[in-house]
């Protein structure tokens, strides 16, 4: 940390999910950080938690979440050859999944930054109208306003 409290580390953390804008913000981590040295990359993707009445039954929820995983480990995994294949060596790119209930999918990445010492977390753009954006509000919009101590990159 520097004399302002801000962290200054090479840890990137890439939060993901199955849009367009997601794979251009692993490629673009890969383009411009790629090959060099002392950068690790985590790429992250976090599985809201369904409402409790959300599936008919538990096992419904169960087999929903177990092939909704299947699609995410494929994903990320993807995305991490992608990384090592601009350059990143392999032990310098992990990759997490984790299912958390989530008020808001901006406040969970933002809390999986802070429980750990990232100090860029990069999102993708997220493709949505302006008066869904304003009805809704953006993810990317949303981590821009509330991060602190950290650097945000939005990529689209």
């Amino acid at each position: 940390m520097n004399p302002e409290g801000k962290l200054y580390n090479k840890n990137i953390l890439i939060a993901i999910d199955e849009s367009e804008n997601s794979r251009r913000a692993v490629s673009y981590v890969g383009y411009f950080l790629g090959g060099l040295p002392g950068f690790t990359a985590t790429i992250l993707h976090v599985v809201p938690e369904p409402e409790e009445d959300y599936f008919p039954s538990s096992a419904e929820k169960e087999k929903w979440l177990l092939q909704h995983q299947k699609k995410i480990d494929a994903l990320l995994d993807s995305s991490r050859q992608h990384l090592i294949e601009q350059g990143f060596a392999p032990e310098a790119v992990r990759m997490r999944s984790t299912r958390r209930y989530c008020p808001s999918m901006a406040e969970c990445i933002l809390s999986e930054r802070d429980e750990t010492a990232y100090s860029t977390l990069v999102v993708g753009r997220q493709g949505i109208s302006q008066s869904e954006e304003f009805l809704f509000g953006s993810i990317s919009s949303k981590i821009v306003q509330h991060a602190r101590n950290c650097t945000v990159w939005v990529v689209e």
